[in-house]
C-alpha cells in the first residue's frame, strides 16, 4: 500500500492503523447498504455503498471494454498480479485517477455492472482481531510475516466483473484467488446478479467467507468486521468459504460459538470494538431505516455523544417500513437525522454517514423478473452524497459515455481538486470547474453548502431532493420504454437515456452551482440562498426535468368513438383524450393535437386549424367519413388514434296522418239490437251503406297495375 492512500476507507483497516501509524480505525468511513426484495415498496432489491477519502477527490465515471486472453493487470498496492486466460467482458466502472497511484492503470474500479449483468461494489473496509492477526496475518507487504502478492481493493472489481457470467460465479472466482494469493486487506464486498446477492467477506490472510442475504432483511455496515451472522456453513446454496475457515481458528482454540454452539464467524475474527465513528454510524443506520438501537441498552454513549459500544450488533435487521427508491438511494447520505441524538448537524464529534469525505456513492436496484441486460439500474452520485444527484444507467447495456460530462481517467483536469484533496476548499470551489465535468459540479456544490450550512444547505437540498424524485419518476416512465424495445436494439438506447439524463442534470445542478458561488462571493446575504428553479413553500423545481419526455410516446386515453346522425344535426363532434406517461406533472396539457380527414381515396389529409383535442363535425351532406387524429408531445413522440368512422343519413320522413273517422252520434238502440221492419229509416239506411260498399269492391278489383281500368 501506498501512504498517500493510507487514508482510503478501503484500504485494509487495522494493518494500516498499526503499521503506518496515527491512522485510527475511525479514519475508515465506508457505508454498505442492502434492502432484499420482500422489504421494499418497488419489490426490488438494492445494494451499494458509499466511498469515502477526501472532500476533493476526483472519481471518473466510465466502460471497461473487453481485453484479449493473456492481459495482465497489477497493483500499486501489494504488487499482486493477473493474467487473464479468455477474453473479458465490458464493464462498467467508477475509478481513481492513475495520478494518485504513479500512473498505474485503472486503479481501484470501485463498482460497476458487466455486460452479463454481474454487479460488484467493492470495497467496505473491515478489521481483524490480534489473535487471528498473529496466526493468519494479512498478505501485506508492509508485513514482515506476510507474503506480498494479497488481492485487495485495486484489483478486486476488475478481476470480478471481467469474468464473471454470475454472483455465485464471481464469488467463486474471487475465493479462488484469495486461496491461491492471499487477502491484501479486510474487506466485504457485495457481488450481485439478478437473482441472488452475497456477502464477501475477507477475514484473514487466507480466510474468506461469503453468505447469500436474505430477502427480507436489510443490512448497514459502517466498517465493522464484528456484525453477528448465522448462517449454515455446510450449505453451498447459501454458504460459500475457505477450507481452513473452521479449522484455523480451532487449531489455535479460538472459534467463538453462539449460545446454541453453532460457530460465530464474526465474533471469532472481527476486532470486538470497530470503534466510534464505526458505532456512531451503525446507530444512524438503523434509525434511517427505522429499526433503532435503544440507548443505554443497545448501546453506550461516550463524553463526546458517540456511540463507543454496541451490545449485540447485528449484520441484519427488518426495516421499520418497507423503502421505496428515494430512500434507498438517500441512505449513504444520511447525517442521523432521525435522532436527535444522533444528529451530526447538531454535534460536530459526531461522524456521519453522509460525511464530508465520501467521494462517490452508488446503489444498484436489481429487478429479478428481467432479463439480465435491462435487470440492474446502476444508480451513481459523484462526490460527496449529501448534496449530490443519483444519476441512472442501464449499466449492462452501456457502451459509450459522453466525455465531456465524464473525462476519462487518464485526461481529466486534477488541478480543480485544489492544493490537497483532504482539504475542502471554498477558495477552489469558487473557480469555475474546467469544462462540463460533472463531478467538480458535485463536489463544488458540496463545499459551499457544507461550509455554509446555516444559509445554504437547506434549499441546496431540498432543490436536490426535488430533482432527485423527478429523476426516479422519469426513470420508471424510460424504463416502461426499455421494456418494449427489442434486445438488439436496446444497447443504442441505453446511451441515449444515459446521454440525456446526464445531460438534463448536468444544466440543472450547473445553474444551481452558479448561483451558489455568487451568492457565496457577495457574503452570504441577507437572506438564505434559494435556488432560482425551487419552490421552498411547495419543495417543487419551478421548471420541470425532460429527461423521459424525448423517449416516451403519448398514449390515448380516450379514442374517438364513430357515430351515426342525421342530416343538419347541430353540435355534433369527435373527441379524445391523450396521456404521456413520462412521470412530469402536467405534460399532458402540452400534448398537441392534429385531425385527419379521408378523402376519396382513402389517404388521410390533416383539416386545416383542427387542432384540439375535440373536431366540429359537419353533417350537412349525407355520406361516410373516416377520420384520425394524431397527439404529439414537444419532444416530437407521437401516436396516432383508431378510426372514427362518422355515418350522415338522410332525415327520415314524417309518415301522413290517417284522418280521424267521424264521431258517430250514439244510438239509442240496444247495442246490436237488429232493425226492425217497422224502422223504416235504419232499414233504407242499412240498405243504402250495402249498395256503396259493394260498389266500392268492384272499383277495387277492376284497377290494373298499369292504372287502366278493366
Amino acid at each position: 500500500m501506498k501512504f498517500q492512500r493510507a487514508w482510503k476507507c478501503c484500504a485494509g483497516a487495522c494493518l494500516v492503523a498499526a503499521l503506518v501509524g496515527g491512522v485510527p480505525t475511525d479514519a475508515l468511513a465506508c457505508t454498505q447498504v442492502y434492502m432484499g426484495e420482500g422489504v421494499t415498496t418497488t419489490g426490488d432489491t438494492y445494494v451499494g455503498r458509499s466511498e469515502d477519502y477526501a472532500s476533493r477527490h476526483a472519481k471518473a465515471f466510465g466502460i471497461q471494454m473487453p481485453r484479449a486472453a493473456g492481459t495482465t493487470i497489477t497493483s500499486d498496492e501489494s504488487d499482486f498480479t493477473y493474467t487473464f486466460k479468455a477474453p473479458t467482458l465490458r464493464y462498467t466502472y467508477v475509478r481513481d485517477l492513475p495520478g494518485d497511484w504513479n500512473n498505474y492503470p485503472e486503479p481501484y474500479s470501485e463498482a460497476g455492472t458487466n455486460e452479463r449483468g454481474v454487479s460488484i461494489s467493492s470495497t467496505l473496509s473491515t478489521d481483524y482481531n490480534d489473535q487471528i492477526a498473529a496466526v493468519d496475518p494479512l498478505c501485506n507487504p508492509n508485513n514482515p510475516n506476510g507474503q506480498t502478492a494479497g488481492i485487495g481493493e485495486f484489483s478486486i472489481p476488475d478481476v470480478v466483473l471481467s469474468q464473471a457470467t454470475t454472483a455465485r460465479e464471481g464469488v467463486e472466482i474471487l475465493g479462488r484467488v484469495v486461496d491461491e494469493t492471499g487477502s491484501n486487506e479486510c474487506n466485504q464486498i457485495i457481488i450481485a446478479d439478478p437473482h441472488e446477492t452475497w456477502i464477501f467477506s475477507q477475514l484473514s490472510g487466507h480466510q474468506w467467507i461469503a453468505i447469500e442475504m436474505g430477502a427480507n432483511e436489510a443490512s448497514v455496515n459502517p466498517n465493522m468486521g464484528n456484525l453477528r451472522f448465522a448462517v449454515d456453513l455446510n450449505d453451498p446454496k447459501v454458504c460459500l468459504h475457505s477450507k481452513g475457515l473452521l479449522e484455523l481458528p480451532k487449531q489455535h482454540n479460538l472459534l467463538k460459538t453462539f449460545e446454541d454452539g453453532t460457530p460465530d464467524i464474526a465474533g471469532t475474527y472481527g476486532e470486538p470494538n470497530s470503534g466510534a465513528g464505526q458505532n456512531t454510524r451503525y446507530a444512524q443506520g438503523r434509525a434511517y431505516f427505522g429499526a433503532p438501537l435503544a440507548a443505554r441498552t443497545d448501546y453506550t454513549v461516550n463524553e463526546k455523544g458517540q456511540v463507543a459500544e454496541v451490545a449485540r450488533p447485528e449484520l441484519t435487521f427488518t426495516p421499520g417500513a418497507k423503502v421505496d427508491t428515494f430512500t434507498a438511494l438517500r441512505s449513504v447520505a444520511t447525517r442521523g437525522e432521525q435522532d436527535k441524538s444522533l444528529n451530526a448537524n447538531l454535534n460536530k464529534d459526531l461522524y456521519a454517514i453522509g460525511n464530508h469525505r465520501t467521494v462517490e456513492s452508488h446503489i444498484f436496484q436489481i429487478r429479478d423478473e428481467l432479463t439480465a441486460d435491462i435487470a440492474t439500474v446502476q444508480w451513481t452520485a459523484l462526490s460527496r452524497a449529501e448534496f449530490s444527484l443519483f444519476i441512472p444507467s442501464y449499466s449492462a447495456l452501456l457502451t459509450k459515455v459522453d466525455t465531456e460530462y465524464y473525462p476519462l481517467p487518464t485526461e481529466m483536469d486534477e488541478s480543480h481538486q485544489g492544493a490537497s484533496q483532504r482539504d475542502d476548499s471554498v477558495e477552489a470551489a469558487l473557480q469555475n470547474e474546467p469544462g462540463k465535468n460533472l463531478d467538480y459540479i458535485f463536489m463544488d456544490i458540496n463545499t459551499l453548502a457544507f461550509n455554509n450550512r446555516s444559509t445554504c444547505a437547506e434549499n441546496v437540498r431540498g432543490y436536490l431532493d426535488a430533482l432527485q424524485h423527478a429523476v426516479i419518476a422519469q426513470q420508471d416512465a424510460v424504463d416502461a420504454v426499455m421494456r418494449a424495445t427489442p434486445a438488439e436494439k436496446r444497447s443504442d438506447l441505453a446511451n441515449e437515456l444515459f446521454a440525456k439524463v446526464t445531460e438534463q442534470s448536468y444544466a440543472k445542478c450547473k445553474k444551481m452551482l452558479d448561483e451558489l458561488r455568487a451568492y457565496v462571493k457577495a457574503g452570504n446575504g441577507p437572506s438564505v440562498f434559494v435556488p432560482s428553479d425551487y419552490d421552498p413553500a411547495t419543495k417543487q423545481m419551478k421548471t420541470p426535468l425532460e429527461y423521459a419526455g424525448a423517449f416516451v410516446a403519448p398514449v390515448f386515453k380516450t379514442q374517438p368513438a364513430s357515430i351515426e346522425v342525421e342530416q343538419g344535426a347541430k353540435d355534433v363532434a369527435l373527441t379524445a383524450q391523450a396521456t404521456v406517461a413520462d412521470g412530469v406533472e402536467g405534460s399532458d396539457a402540452q400534448i398537441a393535437y392534429q385531425w385527419f380527414k379521408a378523402n376519396d381515396t382513402g389517404e388521410f389529409v390533416a383539416v386545416e386549424g383542427a387542432t384540439k383535442n375535440s373536431l366540429p363535425v359537419d353533417t350537412s351532406v349525407v355520406g361516410v367519413t373516416k377520420y384520425q387524429v394524431v397527439a404529439t408531445t414537444p419532444a416530437g413522440k407521437s401516436v396516432t388514434s383508431d378510426v372514427a368512422t362518422v355515418t350522415v343519413k338522410e332525415p327520415a320522413k314524417v309518415p301522413t296522418p290517417k284522418p280521424e273517422p267521424p264521431v258517430q252520434k250514439p244510438s239509442k238502440k240496444p247495442v246490436g239490437a237488429i232493425p226492425q221492419t217497422g224502422d223504416s229509416w235504419q232499414v233504407a239506411a242499412a240498405t243504402a251503406a250495402a249498395a256503396g260498399a259493394a260498389c266500392f269492391g268492384a272499383a277495387v278489383m277492376r284497377r290494373r297495375p298499369n292504372g287502366n281500368e278493366a
